[in-house]
Order: C-alpha cells, then structure tokens, then sequence
C-alpha cells in the first residue's frame, strides 16, 4: 500500500481488510470484528479443504480504512454516504481495530486513516467476503 508514491504497509499471505465504520458501530463491534477475522477458516489444509484460520497459518493482516463500503446508490448516479461514521467515530474505531488486530496476529499493517491510497493486491483463492456484525 502506498501514500504520496511511498510505501507505508505491505504484508505477506494473509488478509487484506478493507474496514468501514458506521455510524451505529461501537468498541465491542471492532472487538466482535477482529475476533470474527482470527477464528475464520478460509485458508486450505492438506486435504485443500478450507479448514485454517489465519492464526493457523501464521497469516499478517492489512487493515485500510474504507469508507465507501457505505456507499448508498439506489438513487440517482451519486452515491450517499449518509449511513458512514463521522469522520471522528470512524478514526476512533479504525485506530481501536488496529490495536486488537496488533495484540491478536503476527503482523499488522495499515494505511493512513483519511489519505488516498493506493492498494495492490494478490486475490489468492476463491474468498472475497462482507463481514457485518
């Protein structure tokens, strides 16, 4: 992940978390959040079964903060942002699931909260997946 041409995150095999706060999530939501991304098994064992979590894989996460996952565009051609947390809600809670994630894997790495980034990634695998709590 880059900001300004500079990389400021890059991980190794694991998962790329593109976090969106709303405005109804809370502390106990990130904490639900970041228990939730260690116990799921999306990773294949021996048997190339998805039965690993990330934990078992020794897996590293990246963490960008994105807002537009709260994008509304039933109406007209440009989407609202209504449903997004405050923009002081949203770095509080982002900054929150950095430390769980920090405290519960291998390696963390983020963006910068607020900054145009520039996110390159390695889809390995079938999973793309929206987690809400």
């Amino acid at each position: 992940m880059k900001v300004s041409g500079e990389v400021v995150g890059e991980i190794g095999r694991g998962y790329v978390v593109l976090l969106g706060v709303g405005n109804e999530d809370t502390k106990e939501t990130a904490e639900k959040m970041a228990d939730k991304v260690k116990k799921l098994r999306l990773f294949p064992d021996s048997e190339d079964k998805t039965n690993l979590s990330i934990e078992d894989i020794d897996g590293e996460v990246l963490v960008v903060s994105q807002f537009t996952l709260y994008a509304d565009a039933r109406k007209g051609t440009r989407p609202s942002f209504v449903n997004a947390g405050a923009p002081a809600l949203a770095k509080e809670l982002y900054e929150y699931f950095l430390e769980l994630c920090e405290s519960r894997f291998r390696k963390t790495a983020h963006g910068c909260f607020g900054e145009h980034m520039e996110v390159s990634l390695v889809n390995d695998g079938p999973f793309t997946i929206c987690l809400e709590l």
